[in-house]
């Protein structure tokens, strides 16, 4: 009797003991975050200090005027993370082509405060071949993190050897609300490049004059997407058809008045 009750109390502690470790490494909900993430989808941002290499300090205030892409990491991570950053370099690549170089920041932040030192993020940049004028590595206090990702629906738990994290890339507009959210490691070029050519061709501010406003307007609606070369082309085609044809037709009323007049 003595050992079956020893044994039980054993194992009533090893299912304990399961239990908790089970619940310790649940990691996030993927519906619940899913959810929390599109909700975020028109929050403003609140304004942060973020923090350089160099010493010195930025905020998210110094990136509005242009649309913000936002990404999250943690720089002791060996695969998600990093593969992640390439792929948003790649699309950002892309966007570069078809918008020019200075059309949109880029902003990657540590969320792991204890290890995501301004350093660390600066080696992370360096490791994934960060060389863009526009993109920004930089660390953030806890609270600050805890703010940023409630505003912009990014959701982290910590597990057993690092982080489980939704896979999310934010675009928030020029007037720093959360427009878009793109998932996943491996996204499509267009889920993160369309969204930037309607935010930047499709502006409504007016700014560049009434020429600029209509030549951006024309852009946004001859740029095109290539699956084949996976990049972007001005198919100006439509255009030229329609002055075409609309010159013949001038052309014919001319002429159909001249006879008129003859006649």
């Amino acid at each position: 009797m003595r050992r079956w009750s020893a044994s039980v109390t054993l194992l009533g502690a090893l299912l304990h003991t399961a239990s908790v470790f089970a619940t310790a490494n649940a990691g996030i909900d993927r519906d619940s975050a899913l959810e929390i993430s599109q909700e975020a989808i028109g929050v403003a941002v609140r304004d942060q200090a973020l923090a350089l290499a160099d010493g010195s300090s930025v905020r998210l205030a110094d990136f509005l005027g242009q649309p913000l892409v936002l990404n999250f990491v943690y720089t002791s991570c060996s695969h998600i993370c990093p593969t992640t950053t390439r792929n948003v370099a790649a699309a950002v690549g892309k966007a570069r082509e078809a918008l020019g170089a200075d059309s949109f920041h880029v902003l990657t932040v540590g969320f792991d405060t204890r290890v995501d030192t301004p350093d660390r993020m600066a080696f992370f940049g360096v490791q994934q071949s960060i060389d863009d004028p526009g993109w920004t590595v930089a660390s953030m206090t806890e609270p600050a993190v805890r703010e940023l990702a409630e505003d912009v629906g990014f959701s982290w738990r910590p597990v057993t050897g690092g982080f489980d994290h939704l896979v999310q890339t934010t675009i928030i507009d020029a007037g720093g609300r959360v427009y878009r959210q793109v998932y996943g490691r491996d996204f499509s070029t267009p889920l993160l490049v369309d969204p930037l050519i309607a935010l930047v061709l499709g502006r409504e501010d007016g700014a560049g004059g009434l020429f600029a406003g209509l030549r951006d307007k024309v852009r946004l609606f001859c740029t095109t997407y290539d699956p084949v070369r996976d990049g972007y082309y001005f198919d100006y085609s439509l255009f030229i058809g329609i002055f075409i044809g609309g010159g013949i037709i001038l052309l014919t009323g001319l002429t159909l008045v001249r006879e008129a007049r003859a006649r």
